[in-house]
């Protein structure tokens, strides 16, 4: 069976396929607006034959962004650009969904192609937030801890964008609780050494997420699709582990999360990653298993064989894929001929089919 062309349902949505555009940041925002360079990225995934096209991490506030180069969603003309971008994401027949995210202590730094490394203040910079006064690294800003007005900015906050991705037109929303970002800051014993109730125990240190789940909720009510990204694990010694992670799951199953979008690592510079073909997938496969949630496959998938055999053996719902769509936009229809599948090319490009 070719289950890489299937038509999953996922709360109210039903995709065209299991192909899945990963959120990518491009950096190329101004004032957290999205441009023709977004227009055009996400477009000719959409165009490609993809079945659901994520934004790159959206900010849900200027203090939330990893960089001014940042998209964002808490503004009209923000929003504004979205729709745009989602209209055409529409007319190829993808959907589409966007990662709503705070960059938590990981914030004010430059793009990566100026070294990505914290702003000097005559660049811009702004203080970042996290559950601690930890930075990521020595040459990262120092955050400040969150206290009781700031935690509940931040639901406040990832609720407004959530109206406005509604409002926009969006399919999916996506939060992102991965990566070493605010959320998984939180989560990690690493980042968070706070000793209120947002902090020791699992729940403790899993009640900021879910308080945003809950916020999103009440913007982006059931039945509409929800879909959490986690990192699975840190990656070091007592860190956030997989275990944690499979209980963390199961719970957001029952805040009305469809599905968990599982990668790993980000929250401390020192972490040794094995990285390698499918090398996050078995975290997938774990927490779809034991938590009873669907589940997407990310890192290192790069061929249609490799997308099938996953879904085959049952390890995910939906193969997420970033690098192999940046070098290859039409990827999928390039698996579908591999597998032998017949797929509807846009009519403009109909007689090369």
């Amino acid at each position: 069976m070719t289950h890489l062309f299937d038509h999953p349902t996922l709360g109210d949505l039903t995709l065209r396929n299991r192909i899945v555009v990963s959120p990518m940041c491009e950096y190329s925002a101004i004032e957290g607006v999205p441009n023709d360079w977004h227009l055009v990225h996400l477009g000719s995934r959409a165009v490609g034959g993809a079945g659901l096209v994520m934004t790159e991490a959206t900010g849900v506030s200027f203090e939330g962004r990893i960089s001014h180069g940042d998209t964002g969603l808490w503004n009209d003309a923000q929003q504004a650009a979205w729709t745009r971008i989602v209209a055409f994401i529409h007319a190829q027949g993808a959907a589409a969904g966007i990662q709503l995210a705070h960059a938590g202590r990981k914030a004010s730094t430059d793009v990566p192609w100026r070294g990505g490394k914290a702003l000097a203040a005559d660049a811009g910079a702004w203080t970042p937030v996290a559950p601690s006064a930890i930075a990521f690294a020595a040459d990262y800003p120092m955050p400040v801890a969150l206290d009781d007005e700031g935690l509940r900015n931040v639901a406040a906050e990832f609720a407004m964008s959530a109206r406005r991705a509604r409002d926009a037109g969006f399919d999916v929303i996506e939060i992102h609780a991965a990566h070493g970002y605010l959320l998984h800051e939180f989560l990690s014993p690493l980042s968070n050494q706070r000793s209120d109730a947002y902090g020791g125990s699992l729940e403790n240190r899993a009640r900021l997420l879910r308080e945003v789940v809950a916020a999103v909720r009440s913007e982006w009510p059931a039945p509409k699709t929800l879909f959490v990204r986690v990192s699975a694990t840190d990656w070091v010694a007592d860190g956030w582990g997989i275990d944690e992670c499979v209980a963390l799951a199961r719970w957001l199953k029952t805040d009305g999360v469809d599905l968990i979008d599982v990668s790993s690592g980000g929250n401390v510079a020192h972490a040794k990653i094995p990285v390698g073909p499918n090398y996050q997938v078995p975290f997938a496969a774990r927490i779809r298993r034991e938590a009873g949630i669907a589940t997407g496959a990310v890192g290192m998938i790069t061929d249609a064989k490799q997308a099938q055999k996953i879904l085959n053996d049952g390890d995910a719902d939906l193969i997420i894929m970033a690098r192999e769509f940046l070098r290859d936009p039409y990827f999928p229809r390039r698996a579908a001929k591999e597998l032998g599948v017949e797929i509807t090319a846009p009519q403009q490009y109909g007689r090369a089919w």
